[in-house]
């Protein structure tokens, strides 16, 4: 039967801005805010804090490692381009087991791994707070910066949110990307987080569902910052490769309203569920790249896509057919699958009924509200510089300033999470995955913990010498299992003592 839970977790790149400094080094930047945040709790900062022995951004899922001098420098993550970026590559592992670092020209929060889209929208979340405290800490510097949760500066430039997925090493990858694509380019009208302008640099007015369908260039690809694909093929599983692949999901839009985190996670682990066990639906856009752009251009939601078969289907009517594939399989006793099919049966009904009926749920509809009204009070058009402003300021990390925490605060955004669930979730890990012991190595072990990364420790361990611990089923390092055997410990050496690992074992490694 199938279930939501598996292996997944959220990356955000967060826009930024110096006031008053429109030539500010980003990359400069971008260190200020991860070293803001590492320094008044004691957090390592620093390029080789992170352990990239394992890290291959340029294998390819379809069996080949693109060539190093064939790749743009955005894809070499592992390697600095220069003396200059590498002063610059703050790499920090959080108290909750997330990784919080200078992704080239944008500070990047990667959460720790969790096994529901409720904690995803916490530990999301968290990064949220993560931000704001790197801009407080900053504030008073003479040179603050501002962090904004969206994906593009409205200048021809696009910037990430990706999602992570664990799936089944032995199903084909050609049959994941068949499922994915029709699903992707329709579900952005579940959580798009909206723009104003047409085109890259919004050359043209008006207002669309998602920030990123307009820098999409490929079906399927490698890339992420040129050429982007909407199915990555970036084949680094940060965990068992014989076992598990690791889904770089890179289409999807910053949500900030959580219903829409929610079922953004949801939904897309439940199709994947069914690519898994070959039930997904067969869909085959004509294509899909003008089909995606068809999708975030019509807020209407009735534009009719074009079909291998000769056929049309709207957006809406091919997240029917995949929520009715999930919920004909789902297991009816799982509660976590009950409530994403649920909320995910709301949002379509919602968009089908009247789109504005969801402006308290999903992004792109609470900002399409917001800017109707403020047109309609000025008597402006789409391309009235002011609406971008609005559109930016909707993102802002600061709650006095960020117009979506207004409307949260005033009730005309639905919270799935508490404040407290949410602060907690940024000193403590998810119970369920290895994330557990990585906190636990960065909260107890001090200078020992020589580096990190999501499937290894790298320890200064006393008598065993230097040692990578390697952590390489996801499932594995949890609070349930571990709690007990590691309470107290203070040192590398008494963590591998806890967990029964011996000299020959270290060594044979």
């Amino acid at each position: 039967m199938l279930r939501v839970q598996r292996v997944m977790g959220s990356e955000t790149e967060f826009g930024l801005s110096q006031p008053g400094n429109p030539r500010a080094n980003p990359m400069r930047d971008s260190a200020r805010v991860v070293d803001a945040y590492a320094g008044p709790r004691g957090l390592r900062s620093s390029q080789n804090f992170w352990d990239f022995a394992t890290e291959s951004p340029l294998a390819d899922a379809r069996g080949f490692f693109m060539n190093i001098a064939d790749a743009d420098s955005s894809q070499l993550t592992h390697i600095p381009q220069d003396d200059v970026e590498a002063q610059y590559l703050a790499n920090v592992v959080t108290e909750n087991g997330a990784r919080y670092y200078v992704d080239h020209a944008h500070p990047e929060y990667s959460s720790p791994e969790v096994l529901t889209p409720r904690d995803v929208v916490t530990f999301d979340r968290a990064g949220d707070l993560v931000a704001l405290a790197s801009v407080r800490a900053l504030e008073m510097s003479g040179e603050p910066v501002n962090l904004y949760k969206n994906n593009t500066d409205s200048k021809g430039s696009s910037y990430g949110t990706h999602e992570n997925y664990l799936v089944d090493r032995g199903v084909d990858f050609d049959d994941i990307a068949a499922g994915l694509i029709p699903f992707f380019v329709s579900r952005q009208v579940l959580c798009g987080s909206g723009r104003v302008g047409i085109g890259r640099e919004g050359e043209l007015a008006g207002y669309q569902i998602s920030s990123r369908a307009d820098f999409f260039e490929a079906e399927v690809g490698l890339e992420t910052t040129l050429r982007r694909p909407i199915v990555n093929t970036r084949d680094e599983p940060h965990a068992d490769p014989a076992k598990y692949r690791r889904l770089h999901i890179i289409i999807g839009d910053a949500t900030m309203a959580e219903p829409a985190t929610f079922v953004r996670f949801g939904s897309t682990s439940l199709v994947l569920g069914l690519i898994e066990a070959g039930l997904a639906p067969r869909i085959g856009l004509a294509d899909a790249l003008a089909s995606l752009q068809t999708v975030s251009h019509d807020l209407s939601l009735s534009a009719q896509l074009p079909l291998t078969d000769g056929s049309t289907m709207t957006a809406l009517e091919i997240q029917e057919t995949y929520y009715a594939a999930c919920i004909a399989h789902a297991d009816p006793e799982d509660a976590d699958t009950a409530e994403v099919l649920a909320e995910w049966r709301r949002f379509l009904d919602g968009l089908a009924d009247d789109p504005r009926s969801l402006a308290d749920s999903i992004d792109w509809v609470a900002k399409w509200v917001l800017l109707e009204h403020y047109r309609s009070r000025e008597g402006i058009d789409w391309d009235h510089p002011k609406l971008a402003l609005i559109d930016v300021q909707y993102h802002d990390v600061r709650p006095e300033k960020g117009l979506f925490h207004k409307l949260e605060r005033a009730g005309r955004i639905r919270r799935m999470t508490t404040d407290a669930e949410v602060e907690a979730a940024v000193t403590g890990a998810p119970d369920g995955t290895r994330a557990f012991l990585r906190s636990v190595a960065v909260n107890q072990l001090g200078e020992d913990l020589v580096a990190a990364s999501w499937d290894s420790l790298v320890l200064n361990a006393g008598d065993f010498g230097i040692v990578r611990l390697p952590m390489r089923e996801p499932l594995k390092g949890t609070r349930q299992l571990l709690a007990e055997r590691v309470a107290g410990i203070e040192s590398a050496e008494a963590l591998l003592q806890a967990l029964g690992v011996d000299r020959l074992t270290v060594k044979n490694d």
